[in-house]
């Protein structure tokens, strides 16, 4: 039997290979020629899409063109203006000089093209591998390129391409990424399948980014988000981080750029969950928008032939930097909700108004009403101190705002002074200017786990001896798991011991969470071991057995309080950082203005 010989494939086949790595989808064709037309100096970029991208793309920009001797090394493999010989600092977008010819072995390719200096405009077509041109025709000063019948040559790779409606949507999500870091450019996408992009160029002020952003994001993460910067050791952090209230279900609205090139690095995206961490539900992302700055020496962004990948010297570094950047932008921002919360209140008030979106009918469930009296009055908590125990959160949050509480707060506070407690969980509170409503159990378990966490820092927590041991009764496998943390458990001042096969006794809880259900809390702790699977360690999640513990600390719900404890919560919020929201990433507190107020009776 005979072997085949070695021989060098078609160049036509070699572009299909090439293509398969390069060119997943339409939207990958759009990504290379606008990254093209901005690496040519283009300060307006038209894209025209048809089918999705598979019938037919058009990028057409200003930039500064290609002569016509020019033009078929474009189609060439490895042919590129953008780098010589180092591959150590890629600054362009574009470099690898494999994605035209690519594109040109699985569509029919038309690039026309003019430099400002000529007095006329050349085209080169490229029709499944086969090259006519370069001849004159008519064209603008820069580059059109244009590509019709994208993997018609290629069945097998046409197949597993999406609807054209699914199609069109990732088209216009790569134009809406790269976009995000040019605001000095306008772009222009357009489609018979009705995908319409159109984002003016903000200009290069300071200002232009966030425009733009609010642009992509729209205008209510420009309301929810706050700046961020960091600079270490050459790698600059920038951009603008959501507040944790104003979250999402996925992370496609997480925008992350290197050296102004969109990536979707996985160390960067989990940085971003170590940011918000301990402010965020495991369900939900956070709104963000990021710029990375490092000399192009310690990226390589030459990864995988996409380009979407990078690799950073330090990756220690970023991610740190990332972190403490978001963290620090959102401390300093001190308390403060969502405005989507406030929106989603007075829209819950508007009469015919229905959870569901639809108006309702009068033989349908009432909708709120804003005459029906209220059952509470200011002071109602006084009457009934009775039926509760004092206020006694730990020393290290009750000072100073217990030592001294006020008699008549003023409103100038940003929460301002509370008024009344209704349902025995929502604090009422009037500032200025506005209406707060406070929920207690969720803000108390925010000051409590901060609490936590910086006594945790400074010592091993101190704990109550119980009278009677509490026993608690445990499938052996949760048995197992929490006495196999019972030091780390310690730290927190929570000591207990196996108690048979199918128990363990709690012998001490921490002292500065007061009473606390052990039966509670010790099943809710066998629940975050088991959620890793065995993985997931207690020690290496110290935060996470604060935040647990938080929960069974804080005030509950159901609780009176007094009108001098509710507003010690109210200053105790305004000193801590992050009290916008709870743990598990719920908010707090919801601000309705005055002027909102006023619009719901007619007002204004």
């Amino acid at each position: 039997m005979s072997h085949p010989r070695i021989h060098r494939l078609d160049e036509t086949i070699v572009n299909q290979i090439a293509a398969g790595e390069v060119i997943e989808r339409p939207a990958n064709v759009v990504k290379e020629l606008v990254e093209n037309a901005l690496d040519a100096g283009a300060d307006r970029i038209e894209i025209l899409t048809g089918g999705g991208g598979k019938t037919l793309i058009r990028v057409t920009d200003n930039g500064s063109g290609m002569s016509a001797g020019e033009l078929p090394l474009s189609i060439a493999r490895h042919c590129t203006s953008k780098i010589d010989r180092d591959l150590e600092a890629i600054a362009t977008l574009g470099f690898r000089g494999e994605a035209l010819p690519s594109i040109g072995s699985v569509s029919r390719l038309v690039i026309r093209s003019r430099r400002r200096e000529d007095g006329e405009s050349n085209e080169i077509v490229v029709d499944g591998g086969a090259i006519a041109g370069p001849r004159p025709a008519p064209g603008n000063p820069g580059t059109m390129v244009e590509v019709t019948g994208l993997f018609r040559n290629v069945p097998a790779r046409l197949k597993f391409l999406k609807s054209d409606r699914a199609e069109a949507n990732a088209i216009s999500e790569t134009v809406r990424r790269i976009a995000m870091a040019r605001p000095d450019v306008s772009f222009t996408l357009a489609g018979s399948d009705r995908s319409t992009l159109d984002l003016p160029a903000t200009g290069t002020d300071p200002q232009a980014l966030i425009a733009r952003i609010a642009q992509i994001l729209g205008r209510d993460f420009q309301d929810n988000c706050v700046a961020i910067a960091g600079d270490k050791e050459g790698v600059r952090v920038l951009g603008f981080a959501g507040l944790p209230s104003f979250n999402r279900a996925s992370a496609s609205h997480q925008f992350v750029h290197v050296n102004g090139r969109p990536v979707r690095d996985r160390q960067l995206t989990g940085a971003l969950r170590g940011a918000y961490s301990d402010m965020l539900a495991r369900d939900r992302h956070a709104v963000c928008a990021i710029f990375i700055e490092v000399d192009p020496r310690l990226v390589d962004v030459n990864v995988h032939p996409a380009k979407a990948e990078v690799r950073f010297r330090d990756p220690g570094l970023v991610r740190a930097l990332t972190i403490s950047a978001i963290r620090r932008a959102l401390a300093e921002e001190g308390v403060r909700a969502s405005t989507s919360a406030a929106e989603a209140m007075t829209a819950a008030f508007r009469p015919g108004y229905s959870t569901h979106g639809a108006p309702q009918h009068h033989g349908g469930a009432a909708a709120p009403s804003v005459n029906r009296p209220l059952d509470f009055a200011p002071g109602m908590a006084e009457k009934r101190q009775s039926d509760f125990a004092g206020f006694t959160p730990s020393a290290a949050i009750a000072e100073p705002a217990m030592a001294a509480p006020e008699t008549e707060p003023a409103a100038d506070h940003p929460l301002g002074a509370a008024r009344a407690q209704i349902h025995e969980n929502y604090i009422v509170a009037q500032t200025a200017d506005s209406l707060v409503i406070v929920d207690q159990h969720a803000a108390h378990e925010r000051l409590v786990f901060e609490a936590l966490k910086d006594a945790l820092s400074r010592r091993t927590l101190p704990s109550q001896m119980l009278l009677v041991p509490d026993i608690v009764d445990l499938p052996v496998e949760d048995v197992e798991r929490l006495v196999a943390e019972h030091e780390t458990l310690a730290r927190f001042g929570l000591e207990i011991e196996r108690f048979g096969p199918g128990a363990v006794a709690v012998r001490a809880t921490p002292a500065m969470l007061g009473e606390v259900d052990a039966q509670g809390l010790m099943r809710d702790l066998a629940d975050d071991l088991a959620d890793g699977n065995g993985a997931l360690r207690i020690r290496d999640n110290i935060e996470k057995v604060a935040s647990t513990m938080a929960c069974h600390g804080s005030v509950r719900s159901g609780r009176r309080m007094r009108a001098e404890e509710m507003n010690a919560l109210l200053r105790q919020m305004e000193a801590t950082p992050g009290s916008g929201t709870c743990n598990h990433g719920r908010p707090t507190f919801i601000e309705l203005k005055l002027t909102d107020i006023e619009r719901l009776f007619g007002r204004r």
